[in-house]
């Protein structure tokens, strides 16, 4: 009888995850099996089962900040060995024949694959990966503390790339990718300002703690202008705001995949050549960069972990603000 597995699957749009046992999948061409140890909980797979991204296909396993050991190899794959600790990020695959692609801008693929939305990812104790689009992961981070840093570390590291040599940048939603890019910017001497939902005391001490100069409600000031500001929560109302906090010539970085309307704004908050831009995705040349650094200047997360079967109650802990730092699923 072919072994079985869990996994917690999106079922049915907008509902609670469902645990599912299926045969452990074998890997095709080019693919590795891993056994998954842990797995981050992004605020991109909270709009995945909440239906603020259109589905492709139910039922899906969410999960693109995946831990673990390579236990099958399929044919073609020499990147990895048997044994092997990797990381399994968001972009699952591209088609390498687009004119983004050609490009090196692979983020921007007409045709990409995404770990856990378009393809089954870590919520799971078993999953198959593309083996040239995961990394080897640094020996001296265990597995809880390496899943953020799969998206929340790599999505943040391209969006601090974004804001150029800005010396004082504003993060407006101090969650996962923020504690996370906040420590390598202040480990590169930069100033940074972190901006929290309003009257989040917990939250604001928590950057503060992590070497912030300044943090305060989203909805207050910072003490000086910003050359940059970095916006992680999936809130419109925010580009304005941030706008109006940003020094001429700066730039306003949008770094979700999703976010509410943006509200009208006068032309003077843009003005003074300011610049507005978004991230999409990640190539696999940001995250070859972003391990390097980390093996110099090792960001810490801070993780909250919770067992697999309770991936409902870590997603409801982020869609309610109560994680300081990452939520990650034990999936041992």
């Amino acid at each position: 009888m072919a072994e079985r597995s869990l996994a917690l699957a999106l079922v049915t749009a907008g509902a609670p995850l469902q645990p599912i046992e299926r045969e452990v999948p074998t890997p095709a061409t080019d693919e590795v099996l891993l056994r998954i140890h842990a797995c981050g909980v992004c605020r991109t797979d909270l709009h995945i089962v909440d239906g603020d991204l259109a589905l492709p296909q139910l039922p899906r396993v969410p999960g693109h900040e995946v831990v673990g050991t390579v236990i099958g190899l399929g044919a073609g794959v020499r990147r990895f060995r048997l044994g092997d600790r990797i990381g399994v990020p968001w972009l699952g695959a591209t088609c390498q024949v687009c004119r983004y692609c050609r490009s090196r801008r692979e983020n921007l693929c007409d045709a990409p694959q995404f770990t856990g939305y378009t393809r089954d990812g870590g919520y799971a104790q078993h999953a198959v990966a593309r083996a040239d689009y995961c990394y080897p992961l640094p020996a001296g981070i265990d597995d809880a503390h390496a899943a953020p840093l799969l998206c929340a570390g790599l999505i943040g590291y391209r969006a601090l790339r974004m804001a150029g040599d800005a010396a004082r940048i504003g993060l407006y939603g101090f969650g996962a990718a923020a504690h996370l890019v906040a420590q390598v910017a202040i480990a590169q001497g930069r100033e940074i300002f972190a901006f929290t939902r309003p009257q989040d005391d917990t939250g604001q001490a928590f950057a503060r703690s992590l070497g912030c100069a300044w943090a305060g409600g989203s909805d207050s000031p910072p003490p000086a202008a910003l050359d940059a500001a970095l916006i992680f929560a999936p809130v419109g109302a925010l580009l304005p705001a941030a706008l109006a906090a940003t020094a001429k010539g700066g730039i306003v970085v949008c770094a979700g995949i999703h976010m509410t309307d943006i509200p009208s704004f006068p032309y003077r908050l843009l003005w003074g050549e300011r610049i507005v831009r978004s991230v999409a995705n990640l190539t696999r040349e940001d995250g070859d960069e972003f391990f390097a650094l980390v093996q110099r200047h090792p960001p810490r997360a801070s993780v909250e972990v919770f067992p697999l079967r309770e991936a409902n109650a870590a997603l409801a802990a982020i869609r309610t603000g109560r994680v300081n730092g990452a939520a990650v699923l034990d999936c041992r």
